[in-house]
């Protein structure tokens, strides 16, 4: 059979290239075109897009990039249309995903979509569209099947594919680790201050200002696979932290503890046991619109899928270093992170267990037999 999968952003590259792999398993024969990244690309198939090129984040940013982004989609429906697919696979990326899939269902083409778009976050009048647009939808937060019930969708739980993912990962020994990317015997806090250059640029700079206030610890930061170094070095400084680019995993395997931007990489953090401080500042246009739209109590993973607060959020003004180091300060103390332990703990049983991708590739290629 035919695929044709679109992914946005380094999580859905992630992800894409687990279920493409699973695809490959069910279906010997699979063609695949897709447009995602460079871990898709290292599972095989065809890529059409990287997913660097279509890296807006924000409402402002969108504005400002839309000629590019409706180049993009003219771009996408005619590659669809000379592929032909069996089926299409939308990942996450809903503000363009949404907008090729109404098309594609009118066009006649069937239509998966795998990791829902967050629409119990905001808008939840897109449901109407996605009933409309898309032929089966896989959710993989274990709140999601609920939430579409209300609206008369029936929808499949498969599972979250970061236990996957961090499952299949290879173990590091913290002292191989060390001696690699020549750090020292302190403790490590892990900074993860997102991936894109608008988010990096606002919260790492208040992140690497507690450097000389935990002199006990090491700062390491996790850089993006889509920017270089020379642009995080221009918000470092003089400052003494270590830079190690795209081996988030290993890090979060050996840190203990870490500053983490708002998004998946809460939940990655959570799912390696290690205590977080989660942040977020965006732009001031940007937050007033978001501010007005999104209904949730919190904007993290782990406080959204635990219904309460289990770890600190720190959002737009009340992210500043006064705050950061007063929460930092919270999670290296031995009472509080043994109760975060345990709260992830029951975290991790919720989400499931391992298969979330499989899952997901059987039911598809089964539904095309």
């Amino acid at each position: 059979m035919k695929y044709y999968i679109i992914a946005g952003e380094a999580s859905g590259d992630l992800h894409g290239s687990n279920l493409m792999k699973e695809l490959y398993k069910q279906d010997k024969k699979a063609s695949i075109h897709f447009w995602g990244g460079d871990l898709m690309q290292a599972v095989g198939g065809t890529l059409v897009s990287h997913y660097k090129e279509r890296a807006f984040m924000g409402f402002f940013e969108v504005i400002k990039n839309l000629f590019k982004i409706l180049g993009f989609i003219k771009f996408c429906k005619k590659d669809i249309l000379k592929f032909n697919p069996d089926v299409i696979i939308f990942i996450d990326n809903s503000g363009f995903n949404l907008r090729i899939a109404k098309w594609a269902k009118e066009e006649g083409f069937k239509t998966n979509y795998y990791i829902s778009p967050q629409v119990w976050a905001s808008r939840a009048n897109r449901v109407t569209d996605i009933k409309r647009d898309i032929d089966q939808l896989f959710v993989i937060l274990p709140f999601e099947k609920d939430f579409y019930k209300k609206y008369n969708y029936e929808v499949s739980f498969v599972g979250h594919p970061l236990i996957d993912a961090i499952a299949d990962r290879k173990q590091i020994l913290i002292s191989d680790f060390r001696k690699e990317h020549n750090l020292s015997d302190k403790p490590i806090i892990a900074l993860l201050p997102g991936s894109r250059k608008q988010e990096i640029t606002k919260m790492l700079s208040v992140m690497v200002s507690l450097v000389d206030d935990f002199s006990d610890y090491q700062f390491v930061i996790a850089g993006a696979p889509s920017q270089d170094f020379s642009f995080y070095k221009n918000i470092i400084g003089s400052k003494e932290i270590a830079f190690i680019n795209n081996k988030t995993y290993d890090l979060l395997s050996v840190s203990y503890a870490a500053l983490v931007a708002s998004g998946t990489a809460t939940l990655e953090t959570a799912l390696f046991k290690v205590p977080q401080v989660v942040c977020y500042k965006g732009g001031y246009i940007s937050y007033q619109i978001a501010k007005r739209i999104i209904t949730l109590k919190f904007i993290s993973l782990v406080n959204l899928i635990m219904d309460k607060e289990v770890v600190k959020e720190l959002i737009q003004n009340d992210f500043n270093r006064k705050n950061l180091k007063i929460e930092l300060s919270k999670i290296l103390k031995t009472e509080n992170r043994e109760k975060l332990f345990l709260e992830y703990f029951e975290l991790e049983q919720k989400l499931g267990g391992k298969g979330a991708s499989k899952n997901a590739a059987v039911q598809i290629v089964n539904a095309l037999k």
